[in-house]
């Protein structure tokens, strides 16, 4: 489908059936920039042939300066030169794709105005070429799984077998993850074929940012100490880098669309925020790779670094020109401004990413685990610590980027609209700003200091960690009631046409998914089966042996809780509105199984996920039974405060919800009194005397509409 023909895109009906609709992507008449376009179709050839061709030399660059294409070993199993040379392009070849399904979906959900819940003329366009771009990233991470296969095996492709792929992709963490990319992408394929919602645009584009990720859990990062920083600083500069890369790709396939110059404005706030997330991330993932800031010019893999180092800043300046005279230009008409800066743009970041893969292929100076490498250090990213002391407990920090990440953006966020509330003359309580702060301090504090050390090696100091993600944070976290004020204070998008962050928040309150989660049974359904379900299978010593998994299993503590509270005290829109003496039977259901689960594990006499605690006990810590009757006596106590604190917010809420009804009353009762007419009230009470009546003679039942 040529960009400048009237495409046809699907709407669906309200009856179901499909239909199609043609609509003009550029006007009819002749333009100022008619001579301009005529030729761009050619020239955006001209730039992906120059884009491919610059990542490929920087490619090989990088490689031969990093090492990576140095002789094998004598004495060392050899894949061979076709894997050798194959397995980066490869690479490459997927990254790239990988970025296109990305920028595109992204832009089609989120930076294009949509018609009505369909997407627009020209996010039609955008989802079927990323439909065609994830199938193939999809293949493309099939063939990089039987070149890994015979990297890792040392074995060349001829001598391969199918039953060695399989199992590579079945049972080792590296296939595994390609696999998993595979499924994702051949998914995204499919929404992105047949979807036309901007609700499935959206979810499809979620879909692609989350099939990116599982590489980033096996490669360098992973293979060395302190995975709290390295493998999440890793996940976070591929996402910022995926969406910063893959929306200014899609920008470009449309550039001839009339409302490039609102997307290309929105564009620019979210490349800012890509820019900072990949600067950080990447700084802190770099620290980690080399050790020492003196790695940067005395080894190889710090000359790739510092190659990435200016790029970066070669893209941050294009930025600034971008929104310094590129935004000025499009509002004024200009539209071949932004394809000229663009291109370049694009170009320098093809050699970025040709760069970014010859260093995942390089020696690092901080050399990955090993067999002779210290077993504890590898199962938990750092040495084992010494006995605990209070100092310890709060000092000694272990520094986790995905949640020093997630509290810093919920803290300054959260802040920036309490400001707005103030500059805009409205109040905001400074309770629920003390709630919500206080909530996310706690938060990074128990997943960032000496006590999330020893929650890797300790059941007991695990357990409290628990506790405090599934209860006191959660109460904290919904006492500073986030929706309100996020409802409040998001600003409405210029063009109506175009789904901003207050919009996406409105109908994820208002989803089906929310009311499922927000149902009394099932919130205290997924909150007790946290309880029981992690503790009594082998999930537990599963998820403690991955960084991915660990991740998962605090986050879900963490949400799990704010289900349940936000049904028993939230304040916020989306929940269900229940009567409160059915909230306090909920609580008091969670307090029952809460202490149910203490008094159960408190008489277990089997040892917890024992592979896992067996491989890293301390030698200075008590029997793995006397830690877990620890752990089972702090579950079982520990609830008794948040218990109360809940029910006394209820018993309060309960008061002050029985208030305003009866101040509803009252004021009706005077509006009667004032107009003569009888009011609610009365007729209510006249109807019970008439019902208490009909005791003694049913002849004279009357219904309460009757005087």
């Amino acid at each position: 489908m040529s960009d400048t023909d009237p495409q046809q895109f699907a709407t669906d009906d309200p009856s179901g059936a499909r239909t199609v609709t043609t609509a003009s992507v550029t006007p009819t008449g002749p333009t100022p920039s008619a001579a301009r376009d005529k030729g761009s179709t050619g020239s955006g050839w001209l730039v992906t042939v120059v884009a491919v061709a610059s990542g490929v030399a920087l490619l090989v660059l990088g490689l031969r300066v990093g090492g990576a294409l140095t002789a094998a070993i004598p004495g060392l199993p050899d894949a061979g030169p076709i894997t050798t040379r194959a397995l980066p392009v490869f690479r490459l070849l997927s990254d790239g794709l990988a970025t296109v399904t990305v920028g595109m979906l992204v832009t089609a959900a989120f930076l294009l105005p949509g018609d009505g819940r369909s997407v627009s003329p020209h996010g039609y366009l955008l989802l079927r070429r990323a439909g065609v771009a994830a199938l193939g990233w999809s293949v493309t991470a099939l063939s990089l799984m039987a070149l890994t296969a015979s990297d890792l095996l040392g074995q060349p492709l001829t001598t391969l077998g199918p039953a060695t792929v399989v199992s590579f992709a079945t049972t080792i963490s590296q296939g595994q993850s390609l696999t998993v990319q595979a499924g994702l992408a051949l998914a995204v394929a499919l929404l992105a074929r047949f979807g036309v919602s901007r609700g499935l645009a959206a979810t499809a584009a979620v879909l692609a940012l989350v099939a990116v990720l599982p590489p980033a859990f096996t490669g360098h990062s992973a293979g060395a100490g302190n995975h709290q920083i390295a493998v999440t600083s890793l996940a976070l500069h591929i996402l910022a880098a995926a969406v910063w890369i893959g929306a200014l790709i899609a920008l470009l396939v449309v550039r001839r669309s009339r409302l490039l110059a609102d997307a290309a404005a929105r564009y620019s706030r979210l490349a800012l925020g890509c820019f900072v997330a990949v600067t950080v991330s990447g700084a802190a993932n770099a620290a980690v790779r080399l050790g020492s800031v003196d790695q940067l010019w005395h080894s190889r893999y710090g000359w790739l670094v510092l190659g990435k180092v200016a790029a970066l800043l070669i893209l941050g300046a294009l930025g600034a020109i971008h929104r310094s005279r590129t935004l000025p230009a499009l509002r004024a008409g200009r539209r071949w401004a932004f394809g000229r800066l663009a291109a370049g743009e694009l170009i320098v970041f093809a050699a970025t990413v040709g760069l970014a893969v010859a260093l995942s292929r390089s020696p690092t100076p901080v050399a990955e685990a090993g067999t002779d490498a210290d077993p504890i250090t590898e199962l938990l990213g750092f040495p084992m610590p010494i006995a605990p002391t209070a100092g310890n407990l709060l000092g000694q920090p272990l520094p986790d980027m995905f949640f020093l990440t997630l509290c810093a953006l919920g803290i300054g966020g959260y802040l920036a609209g309490v400001r707005r509330m103030r500059v805009g003359g409205h109040r905001w309580p400074v309770a629920r700003t003390a709630s919500w702060v206080g909530g996310l301090l706690l938060l990074t504090a128990s997943t960032n200091l000496g006590v999330a050390r020893y929650a890797y090696v300790l059941f007991s100091a695990h357990m409290a960690q628990h506790m405090v993600l599934s209860m006191l944070v959660p109460i904290l976290l919904v006492g500073g009631a986030p929706v309100t004020l996020a409802l409040r204070t998001l600003r409405r998008p210029t063009d109506p046409g175009v789904r901003g962050a207050r919009e996406w928040l409105l109908i994820a309150v208002r989803s089906r998914l929310t009311k499922l989660l927000t149902h009394p049974l099932v919130a205290l359904g997924i909150y007790t089966a946290s309880l029981f379900g992690l503790y009594f299978s082998d999930l537990l010593g599963a998820l403690m042996r991955s960084h991915l998994g660990h991740l998962a299993m605090l986050t879900h503590f963490v949400v799990a809780g704010y289900l349940l509270f936000w049904v028993l005290i939230g304040v916020d829109p989306g929940r269900r509105r229940l009567p409160h003496p059915l909230l306090v039977i909920i609580h008091l259901a969670s307090m029952m199984a809460h202490g149910f689960f203490g008094l159960v594990l408190m008489q277990t006499t089997t040892v917890i996920a024992p592979d896992w605690y067996l491989a890293v006990h301390p030698s200075w810590a008590s029997s793995l039974l006397a830690d877990q009757k620890l752990g089972a006596g702090i579950a079982w106590a520990f609830g008794e405060l948040p218990a109360v604190v809940v029910m006394i917010v209820l018993i309060r809420q309960w008061i002050r919800a029985d208030q305003r009804e009866q101040g509803r009353l009252d004021r009706a009762a005077d509006r009667a009194d004032a107009t003569g007419a009888e009011d609610e009230l009365a007729r209510y009470n006249a109807f019970l005397a008439a019902a208490g009546r009909t005791d003694s003679d049913p002849r004279r039942a009357v219904r309460p509409d009757q005087p």
